[in-house]
């Protein structure tokens, strides 16, 4: 198996650290040198012409080895190759390693990348244990079923990798308080899979609403999915072999309950385990997310919620509104612009809104004056740029883990008020509910053995 060259260290702790080894002060990663520089000292010293290929050198468009990130990815199924198909487009992505409890899945991901690269270079497996273990490995996709987001990521982030992780990102509001805090711990870069922060119809309307241009903001409308749940358990049907779909490994930390071909084919969303907050984090990652940008309220989170039927009303200590509605496409919930996801941020001079049919619409169409063209807002092209820059450069993404602790921990609270079927009061500085022990005690969820914190 071919062997990539990764980026610095950047003080990071190796997964055998983190499993309690003794480390090798003199490992073969620590002692490596870079091509270019043995070649150039060697020449140097022997009085030897150098001629060094333009590819090692990162000329002609190719991308030095030493510049490249190296990515393994964790459970990827349809939606998460369609990131992988955006990490593949970048030159400085060399993508090695594929880890599934789906044999089925790991096989069309190997072929994916090999295909693409023309080799046989990337691997698969069951256990995404061997990925993490790979020292030549920068960063990791993690597009598994929402259950496991927060712990894969905490897993990888000790293991010294960086993250682009798809959403919802988290079960729970103490989840989503443990990811940030792993993240930060470990000096990890974390991109959440929250694109639209990253597509540019939605930047264009959010920096509207923070730029002034409509007045000082009063309501922000981020639209949701019908909220429901289950608790039921789908028929037991004959477990496969382990081989080919490790179902113990798929339930991870949800509860046990029988092997059903539906869940592992992605139907498990309804299901209470499986599919956090009644829904509402699966859209509310989005568009609440742009909502929380647009009312700069990224540090922050409202202070009551309450539903009112399919409706959700919370209110920030600013005093501005969120409003969390159905929407669907054209039409459907009053939005005026088509497509999924439709956001409007309104001011007491103007509004707009945005979708994901890469349309906006504005109280005044010279609001729209320099917008951009349109763009699918399910493309992640852009926000996998932004997560492979700040890889280089260490900055935080436009996604970060603080951003998003805040923004699925307002998706987190609002379900819980609508599930208790009244207003509940929260604190942004504690994270937690307001004199209130049943909102308090929905914050979080126990995880099946072994599978903990």
């Amino acid at each position: 198996m071919v062997k990539y060259s990764r980026l610095g260290s950047r003080n990071q702790m190796t997964f055998s650290q983190w499993q309690g080894k003794q480390p090798n002060n003199c490992s073969a990663t620590s002692m490596k040198t870079s091509r270019r520089h043995f070649l150039k000292t060697t020449a140097l010293t022997l009085g030897m012409p150098t001629i060094i290929p333009a590819t090692v050198l990162g000329r002609n468009g190719a991308v030095a080895p030493s510049n490249r990130i190296v990515m393994g990815g964790i459970g990827i199924g349809p939606r998460g190759r369609e990131d992988l198909n955006a990490f593949l487009k970048q030159s400085d992505v060399q993508f090695v390693a594929i880890a599934d409890v789906q044999e089925e899945r790991r096989e069309i991901v190997r072929r994916m990348a090999n295909r693409h690269y023309g080799n046989e270079d990337c691997s698969k497996c069951g256990d995404m244990f061997e990925v993490l273990g790979r020292e030549d490995i920068d960063a990791v996709l993690i597009a598994t079923g929402d259950h496991w987001h927060a712990l894969a990521t905490i897993l990888a982030c000790k293991a010294g990798k960086d993250v682009y992780c798809e959403k919802p990102c988290s079960m729970t509001i103490c989840e989503s308080q443990e990811l940030s805090d792993a993240v930060n711990r470990y000096g990890r870069v974390f991109q959440a899979g929250t694109q639209r922060r990253n597509v540019d119809n939605f930047r264009f309307a959010a920096e509207l609403a923070r730029s002034g241009r409509l007045g000082k903001i009063h309501t922000v409308h981020a639209s949701i999915l019908r909220l429901e749940e289950s608790f039921v358990w789908l028929p037991a049907q004959p477990e496969p072999a382990v081989e080919v779909v490790d179902w113990d490994r798929w339930l991870g930390p949800a509860p046990w309950r029988p092997y059903n071909k539906s869940y592992v084919q992605g139907r498990w969303r309804g299901y209470y385990d499986f599919h956090g907050g009644a829904a509402l984090p699966e859209w509310g990652a989005h568009t609440v997310d742009i909502c929380q940008w647009a009312a700069s309220a990224d540090h922050t989170t409202p202070i009551e919620f309450e539903a009112e039927g399919e409706t959700i009303h919370a209110r920030y200590a600013s005093g501005v509104k969120l409003v969390m509605r159905l929407a669907g496409f054209s039409g459907e919930g009053n939005w005026v612009v088509p497509g999924t996801c439709p956001v409007r941020f309104e001011g007491d001079e103007g509004w707009v809104e945005a979708a994901d049919s890469g349309k906006l619409a504005a109280s005044n169409p010279a609001l729209l004056t320099g917008s951009p063209p349109q763009a699918a807002g399910t493309d992640p092209t852009q926000h996998v740029r932004n997560f492979l820059d700040c890889v280089k450069s260490r900055e935080k993404p436009a996604a970060n883990a603080d951003v998003t602790r805040r923004g699925h921990i307002v998706s987190h609270a609002a379900s819980i008020g609508w599930r208790l079927k009244r207003k509940v009061n929260f604190d942004p500085a504690t994270e937690s509910f307001i004199n209130d022990d049943a909102a308090n005690l929905m914050r979080s969820r126990a995880r099946r053995a072994p599978w903990h914190v």
